[in-house]
């Protein structure tokens, strides 16, 4: 079956905002979610329909190509072989923690919401990292290294926050299950319990080291890889590398968010170079040829071709930043900038005199138009 617009299925329009994609998405994801249609093939495959359309809305880069090319611009970032179990937008939809429909409508009409056990080990949080590169790195890739500080979990108690001998007691109050009851009206809600704060267990001897927390603070150095053609805004998601979670929990990601900086002389747009190159006006006028070097240190001679005008811009085919996940690259444009001398000899001025005498019949008093300028 042909796949549907990514617009139609979340049913917004293609000016819609951050907040109205995720608004539509979080209506749709509650209606199809398993957790509330066990065993429909229909309300899977929408959930998972919405959740592709979400991916790819909510991320600016992935949007930006699926307007430009359709399902073409993102058959490489979700829209083909979208794999849902690796998605992680939900939790900015619905909060950290986040595990299925239960946990929103579970506490209701007796549901008493899930126990911690049930509910899986807590999840250590997500960092950020900034990291600036320049534009040669990320045009052609390199390898960086970084130093960061986390939780990680405590080798004196093995995360439990119990004193080294003792254990983790069983929370009297909700009797391990991390949630208490509480009577709202017609309904029975489900709250965090205030003994335990919903884990379920106490500290009663806390460890020495980590003071009950089962984390302390450790700082990292690590050597990452960036691939070739990363863009200005993208980020590099390190699985595993966040926050440490207390008592054995899966650990958070650390997500690097890349900042590239301005070069000296090149400016990039897409996977496309621009350099500005000097030429003397005799060039301009009767062409000549132009040694170049490109970012990546290549020397290139560009034939100028003969009444090139002031801002002209000549193409080098692949000779721009790498496509990325491709082996491929954009192309170079070198745009001409006529250099007039400051100071002339007295030769040089007769014979510019001399010119100006020659092409006096073909000046013109008519107006350029603006737009020519550009």
């Amino acid at each position: 079956m042909a796949k549907r617009d990514y617009y139609e299925v979340l049913g917004i329009t293609k000016t819609a905002t951050e907040d109205e994609i995720k608004k539509a998405y979080r209506k749709l994801a509650i209606q199809y979610h398993p957790d509330k249609n066990p065993g429909s093939k229909e309300a899977e495959d929408k959930f998972k329909e919405a959740t592709e359309a979400y991916e790819i809305l909510s991320t600016p880069e992935k949007r930006k190509a699926y307007d430009a090319y359709g399902f073409a611009g993102v058959e490489n970032a979700g829209g083909a072989g979208f794999n849902p179990n690796a998605f992680r937008g939900f939790e900015d939809i619905f909060g950290q923690g986040f595990r299925g429909f239960e946990d929103i409508f579970g506490s209701f009409f007796g549901g008493g919401g899930r126990s911690r056990q049930q509910r899986g080990q807590p999840r250590g949080a997500d960092l950020r990292y900034d990291l600036k590169i320049t534009l040669k790195e990320a045009s052609f890739g390199s390898h960086k290294e970084i130093s960061y500080e986390s939780l990680a979990s405590c080798d004196l108690c093995h995360g439990s926050g119990a004193k080294e001998g003792t254990s983790r007691k069983t929370c009297t109050t909700c009797g391990g299950r991390g949630q208490v009851q509480q009577s709202a009206g017609f309904f029975s809600v489900s709250r965090p319990c205030p003994t335990c704060h919903g884990e379920g267990t106490i500290v009663e001897s806390p460890c020495t080291k980590c003071r009950g927390r089962g984390v302390v603070s450790q700082k990292h150095t690590l050597s990452i890889n960036i691939p070739a053609g990363i863009d200005d805004g993208q980020r590099l998601r390190l699985e595993g590398r966040g926050d440490a979670a207390p008592q054995g929990g899966r650990s958070g990601d650390l997500y690097v968010y890349i900042k590239i900086l301005a070069d000296k002389y090149f400016e990039r747009s897409g996977y496309d170079l621009y350099l500005a190159m000097p030429i003397n006006f005799n060039k301009a006028v009767l062409g000549g040829d132009l040694i170049v070097a490109t970012l990546d240190d290549e020397k290139v001679k560009v034939k100028i071709p003969a009444a090139s005008h002031d801002g002209e811009l000549l193409r080098i085919k692949g000779k721009g930043a790498t496509v990325m996940n491709n082996n491929k690259r954009g192309d170079m444009y070198v745009k001409l900038k006529i250099s007039i001398p400051k100071k002339i000899s007295g030769k040089l001025k007769d014979l510019l005199v001399e010119y100006g005498k020659e092409v006096a019949d073909s000046d013109t008093a008519e107006p350029i138009a603006l737009k020519d300028l550009k």
